[in-house]
């Protein structure tokens, strides 16, 4: 069985405002942290052991994750004393893996539901060094390119280009044989995607791309965050209230809002698109639209934000 180490260390500063008090994997995501889904992930793939490597606010992970025993899990903690970048980051908290088992890397930034399990179970049967998780976009010039043989072997990873040579981009999700890692330098600023993996290639090491074209969205965006809460809500319905939140009965909530748990809502308030965090205050007659509405923040009567982010010090447009 495999364990999993989640890079879950980053500024998010493609997220601010919204990260300016919270990492970017502690931001809810249908009513529940980015951290949590992936959590959920890895479990229904069978990984009961998961380290999370973290160094931004990293003290914001312990009181809600704790041992990992509420989720049926092992959770540890490796903290950067400063960012590492991916290879780094992974070879610290490796550290802490005593197993040498298969090591599943989950990014941060991105969601997915694709089938881990198999990505897995394809990798141990190559003996590979790595096997990474490839999408299908339809433009693949925002990203760069990650070409495969016919037997799923990584040929080259290509920067970004006007006319990508295939439309299959790195998804962002790892699959490691620990002997990889062991050769990543302790303590040094390593980036996997600019430097191992590429170097992994040029010396003729298995590394295999498994393909998938599942639900998968960057989420390091405040913009791509409300997409990816709205895109889970809306596969159950129009609107997700969480355990102890009140809406009134002449409340408006749709497009795949969420409003957090012990949150009230008043009468005639409209909201749209947006993730309401637990413990707000929505007082009557608000109208709110694909808006992040940060925990234990009051919105007063009347008010009407758009496109935002809010706290109970500012409000900030959001891109």
């Amino acid at each position: 069985m495999a364990v999993a180490i989640l890079l879950v260390g980053g500024f998010g500063t493609r997220l601010m405002p919204l990260t300016k008090n919270t990492p970017k994997p502690m931001l809810t995501v249908a009513g529940i942290p980015v951290t949590e889904h992936q959590l959920a992930m890895a479990k229904a793939a069978g990984i009961t052991e998961v380290v999370l490597a973290t160094s931004y606010l990293s003290e914001v992970f312990t009181p809600y994750f704790g041992d990992g025993s509420k989720w049926g899990m092992k959770i540890k903690y490796a903290v950067e004393k400063q960012p590492l970048g991916t290879g780094g980051a992974i070879r610290n908290a490796a550290q802490l893996i005593e197993s040498n088992e298969s090591v599943v890397i989950l990014n941060g930034d991105v969601l997915s539901s694709h089938n881990l399990a198999e990505q897995i179970r394809q990798h141990e049967v190559h003996d590979a060094d790595v096997t990474l998780h490839l999408t299908q976009v339809d433009d693949a010039r925002a990203f760069g390119c990650v070409p495969t043989d016919d037997q799923g072997r990584v040929r080259a990873f290509l920067e970004k280009m006007e006319n990508p040579v295939t439309n299959q981009i790195n998804a962002g999700c790892y699959v490691f044989n620990p002997r990889v890692i062991s050769t990543i330098p302790l303590d040094t600023v390593v980036s996997v995607e600019r430097e191992t993996f590429p170097q992994l290639v040029e010396n003729g090491a298995a590394v295999f791309g498994y393909v998938e074209n599942a639900y998968w969205l960057d989420i390091g965006t405040p913009k791509a965050l409300l997409k990816a809460s709205t895109d889970i809500v809306s596969r159950n319905g129009d609107f997700l209230a969480m355990p102890g939140s009140r809406i009134d009965s002449t409340a408006v909530v749709t497009g795949g809002s969420c409003v957090g748990s012990n949150t009230s809502v008043g009468a005639g308030t409209v909201i749209q698109g947006s993730i309401i965090e637990a413990d707000c205050v929505i007082d009557s007659q608000v109208q709110i639209s694909n808006s992040f509405i940060a925990a234990g923040t009051r919105i007063q009567k009347g008010a009407d934000i758009a496109s935002s982010f809010a706290t109970n010090e500012e409000i900030l447009p959001i891109a």
